[in-house]
């Protein structure tokens, strides 16, 4: 039987091995991934940036730390990150999208409409990215572009909420309250926190329908 061991064991031996060969870019990475799993933000911050000293085009290790500047509000701090990477990685899409979901968080729009494109483009699988272009899409009020890249981020992964509420706001503006409620129900019992003023214009839509 296979003794389970728990993230704090795996920090504690990190921390042993780090103790012993303080220089291993991999094992300051490593911790870093434990720390965010106990939610140590600051922590894994820390070892993010010995990760980078150590290995400077340690790619994962730069993504991480500009995750942690997004969740902070730092995203200045997380773009430039981001964009360190694509100067010495131009393929990994990763950067692209992290930058895209940026701007969108930040209301630039175009711009995160743009780097969220690039970042299909080198990962047509990146479901992130493609529902994050979902949203972009539906604030530029292109409905069909929307619903289409909200699509394919869930033939991907079937559970991805974002990209159902998505689905459920464009097919709302497109007067289909039958495939709105569809993608409003899988949205919710997906985890999403469905906007309450959304669920009312639903409703109302709904009923209007029913009347006609």
């Amino acid at each position: 039987m296979t003794e389970t061991i728990s993230t704090e064991q795996v920090v504690t031996e990190l921390r042993k091995s780090l103790a012993e060969n303080p220089g291993c870019a991999m094992t300051h990475y490593n911790l870093g991934i434990a720390l965010i799993k106990l939610h140590q933000w600051d922590d894994a911050a820390v070892e993010f940036v010995a990760a980078i000293a150590e290995s400077p085009e340690l790619a994962e290790a730069y993504i991480n730390l500009s995750g942690i500047c997004f969740h902070n509000g730092e995203m200045e701090k997380g773009i430039e990150l981001c964009r360190k990477v694509i100067a010495f990685r131009a393929d990994y899409a990763v950067p692209y999208g992290n930058i895209g979901f940026a701007y969108l968080q930040m209301g630039e729009i175009d711009q995160a409409v743009g780097m969220l494109e690039k970042a299909v483009q080198k990962d047509p699988m990146f479901v992130q990215a493609l529902s994050d272009l979902g949203s972009a899409y539906l604030r530029q009020g292109k409905i069909e572009e929307s619903v289409a890249h909200s699509k394919k981020a869930i033939e991907i992964a079937p559970r991805f909420a974002v990209a159902h509420n998505n689905l459920a706001v464009a097919y709302l503006q497109m007067g289909d309250p039958a495939k709105a409620t569809e993608h409003c129900e899988k949205a919710l019992e997906y985890g999403y926190e469905v906007h309450p003023a959304f669920l009312e214009e639903l409703e109302v839509l709904r009923n209007s329908v029913g009347h006609a």
